[in-house]
C-alpha cells in the first residue's frame, strides 16, 4: 500500500574495522574459500572488541581471483600511511577495477549470521542515527553538492532502505521524493518525504515504480544488508531516468548479524569495489565512481560514495 506523508530491544550498531591491508591489481591468481555466515556473524561480533583486519586481508582477491597489493597500507593494524593516501586510495578504487567478465561472486557470499526475516528485525522502529554527526554533515553537505536544485517541481528521488531521517539537505524540497523502507513508523516521521512505501526489499527486490520514474536514487548506509545486490541494482536502473544518478553512501559501522557475509570479512576499500561491481554487472550505468568523504579521518565514522549515472 501506498502511503501518503502528511524501538523496544535496539540490536546495537558495530564498527567494523575500516582498513583493509589490501588495494586491488589485476594480476590473476586462484580462489580460496570464503567464509561462511556464521563464521562472518562471528568475526563481526568481535569487531566490538578487536580489530579483524588480518583476517580480513585478501578477501576479495579469494572471491574475484584478484591479486591485491599491500604497498600501500601498514601492515599490523592495518592503519592507512596516512589520512591523505587512504582517502587518495579509496577514491581510486574504480578507477581501474579490472572486473571478471562474469558476476564472481556466490550466493553463500550473500548469507548473513541472522537469516530470520526482517520484517522481525525492523518491527520496532529505531529513531537513532547509525553514524556519528560528523558523518552525517558531510553527507548531507555531498547531497547539497550533487542534487538538482531545492523546489524543483519536476524532480524525482527515491530513498531506498529509508527510514526517519535521509539527510537530505535542510529544507530540500522536489516534486517527488518517495520513501522505500522497513519500519511503516519510522517512514511516516520522515519529513522529507511525499510519500512512502514499506517493503522488505531482501524478499522481493523489485521496485514498484514504472520505468523511467526517478532523477535521483539515494541510499545510506544500508546497501550492506541487501542480499539481492544484482536484482535490486537493476530495479534501480530501470526506475532512473535516462541520465539519473544513484548515490550508495556507507561507512564501516553496521548490525553485524543482518549484514552480508562478504561485508563483514573485508574492509572499506574491498567494500567499494563491492558496491562498484554491483552496477558494473546491473548493466546501463556509466562506470561507477567513488568518494571519500569522510569528514575528519580517524576522528570521526568514515563515509564512502559510490555513484553512477544510468546510461542516455
Amino acid at each position: 500500500m501506498m502511503h501518503v506523508a502528511s524501538r523496544t530491544v535496539v540490536p546495537r550498531v558495530v564498527r567494523l574495522p575500516s582498513k583493509s591491508n589490501a588495494i586491488r591489481t589485476k594480476a590473476p591468481t586462484t580462489r580460496g574459500l570464503r567464509v561462511t555466515a556464521h563464521q562472518a556473524g562471528q568475526r563481526a561480533g568481535s569487531a566490538c572488541r578487536a580489530s579483524l583486519g588480518a583476517g580480513r586481508r585478501g578477501m576479495i582477491s579469494k572471491v574475484t581471483g584478484a591479486v591485491f597489493a599491500t604497498s600501500l597500507f601498514g601492515m599490523g593494524a592495518g592503519r592507512p600511511q596516512s589520512a591523505m593516501a587512504y582517502s587518495s586510495a579509496i577514491d581510486t578504487v574504480l578507477v581501474d577495477p579490472g572486473y571478471p567478465p562474469e558476476w564472481p561472486f556466490r550466493p553463500e557470499d550473500f548469507a548473513r549470521y541472522d537469516e530470520s526475516t526482517d520484517d522481525q528485525f525492523y518491527s520496532q522502529p529505531r529513531f537513532v542515527t547509525h553514524i556519528d554527526d560528523s558523518a552525517i554533515k558531510a553527507l548531507t553537505k555531498y547531497y547539497s553538492q550533487v542534487f538538482p536544485a531545492s523546489g524543483s517541481d519536476d524532480v524525482a528521488i527515491l530513498d531506498v532502505c529509508s527510514s526517519w531521517i535521509s539527510h537530505y539537505p535542510k529544507g530540500y524540497t522536489a516534486g517527488r521524493i518517495s520513501g522505500l523502507g522497513m519500519n511503516e513508523e519510522e517512514l511516516a516521521r520522515n519529513p522529507v518525504l511525499t510519500d512512502y512505501e514499506v517493503r522488505d526489499l531482501n524478499v522481493d527486490p523489485t521496485l514498484p515504480y514504472p520505468d523511467n520514474t526517478f532523477d535521483l536514487i539515494t541510499n545510506a548506509v544500508s546497501v550492506d544488508y541487501l542480499n539481492k545486490p544484482l536484482e535490486m541494482f537493476r530495479e534501480m536502473e530501470r526506475v532512473l531516468k535516462p541520465g539519473g544518478r544513484a548515490i550508495m553512501s556507507f561507512s564501516n559501522r553496521c548490525f553485524p548479524t543482518k549484514a552480508i557475509a562478504i561485508w563483514t570479512a573485508t574492509g572499506d576499500p574491498d567494500h567499494v569495489w563491492i558496491v562498484g561491481s554491483y552496477y558494473h554487472y546491473a548493466g546501463g550505468f556509466e562506470a561507477p565512481t567513488a568518494k571519500d568523504i569522510s569528514p575528519t579521518p580517524g576522528k570521526s565514522d568514515p563515509m564512502y560514495v559510490v555513484t553512477a549515472t544510468k546510461k542516455a
